[in-house]
């Protein structure tokens, strides 16, 4: 496994953006193919919008290598991920010539996730992404609409409030299908707890394999939680 890049975390100034040209472009872009949301955020943001992937399976990944394959490509490494997880992570930089940036929270790994997974998830996961972002106007991500009802309504641009960066979700409108379809189409590697059962797939200590209809219903499945954190 590469080691973490160590980048000096410096928060820049910003400028908050047209708000009503996002909204804008958010109506177009709804009927839009994902590559041209993709180019059109690349060709904006340019070297200052990275995506972000938990490579749980390569659909952006082979949108953004198709679109602009130089796009920076950021993990966030918590230390809790499955082996399977990193394995893939390989598996997806040397198809695709991935430089991957891979974001670690400080210390060591702990059990924080037994009596405060919330706590946990701000630490490995939140505040990791929030240096990532320190020097970029924008983030990317493979986040649908059709993965939970608190997504339900998710723009594909927005301006994400709390990070001072405009999110982009090229495919927040595909459902479940597209999303096969694609990976059929274009004969996408598969996660390999995927076929286990793991319709989604986290930190070890937090993910079960899915149990009915509900693809996250395996993530935090005896807590009242569903979100990280790193989408609100």
């Amino acid at each position: 496994m590469t080691p973490s890049i160590e980048t000096p975390v410096v928060e820049t100034a910003r400028t908050i953006p047209d708000l009503a040209e996002l909204a804008r472009l958010n109506a177009t872009f709804e009927t839009s193919p994902a590559s041209r949301i993709i180019a059109w955020a690349a060709e904006t943001f340019e070297d200052r919008i990275v995506l972000a992937s938990s490579f749980q399976d390569a659909v952006m990944l082979d949108l953004v290598a198709r679109t602009v394959p130089s796009l920076p490509v950021v993990f966030l490494d918590t230390g809790y991920h499955f082996a399977e997880t990193l394995w893939y992570v390989d598996r997806l930089r040397e198809r695709y010539e991935l430089e991957v940036e891979f974001v670690r929270s400080e210390g060591v790994p702990d059990d924080l996730w037994m009596t405060d997974p919330d706590a946990c998830c701000a630490a490995r996961k939140v505040e990791p992404l929030r240096q990532a972002l320190a020097s970029r106007d924008a983030w990317m991500t493979g986040l649908r609409r059709a993965e939970t009802e608190q997504r339900r309504n998710a723009p594909i641009v927005s301006y994400d409030v709390g990070r001072g960066v405009v999110k982009v979700n090229p495919i927040a409108h595909w459902t479940d299908l597209d999303v096969a379809g694609y990976v059929q189409d274009h004969d996408l590697p598969v996660h390999p707890l995927a076929d286990r059962g793991y319709a989604s797939i986290g930190c070890w200590p937090c993910t079960r394999p899915a149990t009915g209809d509900d693809p996250r219903s395996g993530r935090w499945a005896t807590l009242g939680k569903t979100e990280c954190g790193l989408h609100g």
